[in-house]
């Protein structure tokens, strides 16, 4: 049995404006095991950006409790959740995130700039490497503004992965893509799900839960859905079945 990499038990998330507590998540339970590839969906209101950023140890839960990877997470001061987010978490954004005149080295080496125990060459290696799991080999001096939007997102999920996470967590990952990259990049998506990875994707698209192993949903701070999906379609061949000018 896989072991459980991410376990949520009644997580509540309170937020006072003015003098309303607006109820963003209202006990939010489930487990994600490792090697499953999650959808997180559930329109604007739903409480998916703060379950995002709960689950990225951004945010503290008012009550509940977080684990991640084993470690309690509510307990823990801002500099040990960095830490810990650091350590177990790869981030993929809709906005890629890069550092602007940096290469695709120097940005996916960026993560592992804050942990002492990798050394220079050593990250030099990891970062190289994980330029080449994406189809980058050979984009590693290039900088942002000479990529495209899917080589960019590319080299971001290369960056995710550089600190070999327990998790990769994609928030909207897709969203400033067009059909074709968009779909690129599910491709690039499966194939770390199929080496094993534990990847959560955030997602208004519920195309995007057609690719996935598991779709959850959220409506007004609950989870009103949580199902295996015994049909994964291939992005694959969603990919090779677009016309060549499908942009849209």
């Amino acid at each position: 049995m896989n072991k459980t990499v991410i376990e949520l038990q009644n997580i509540k998330r309170n937020f006072q404006v003015g003098n309303e507590t607006v109820h963003a998540l209202r006990g939010v339970s489930f487990n994600i095991t490792e090697g499953e590839f999650v959808t997180i969906m559930g329109a604007s209101g739903s409480g998916k950006s703060t379950l995002l950023n709960t689950l990225g140890c951004l945010d503290t839960p008012t009550s509940g409790e977080y684990l991640l990877d084993g470690v309690a997470v509510r307990s823990m001061s801002k500099s040990q959740r960095a830490i810990l987010r650091n350590r177990k978490i790869g981030f993929v954004f809709q906005n890629y995130n890069l550092l602007a005149k940096t290469t695709a080295l120097e940005n996916v080496e960026l993560p592992l700039m804050y942990n002492s125990s990798v050394s220079a060459s050593e990250r030099r290696k990891r970062a190289i490497d994980a330029l080449d799991a994406v189809g980058l080999s050979d984009r590693l001096e290039h900088k942002s503004n000479q990529m495209s939007g899917g080589q960019m997102q590319r080299v971001a999920i290369a960056r995710a992965l550089v600190n070999r996470p327990a998790v990769i967590l994609a928030d909207e990952a897709t969203g400033n893509l067009d059909t074709r990259t968009s779909s690129e990049i599910l491709v690039l998506f499966q194939k770390l799900y199929a080496e094993g990875r534990t990847i959560i994707f955030v997602t208004h698209n519920p195309v995007i839960a057609q690719y996935s192993s598991r779709n959850i949903r959220l409506r007004d701070g609950h989870v009103i859905e949580d199902k295996i999906n015994n049909e994964i379609l291939s992005a694959a061949k969603a990919l090779a079945e677009l016309p060549r000018n499908a942009d849209d």
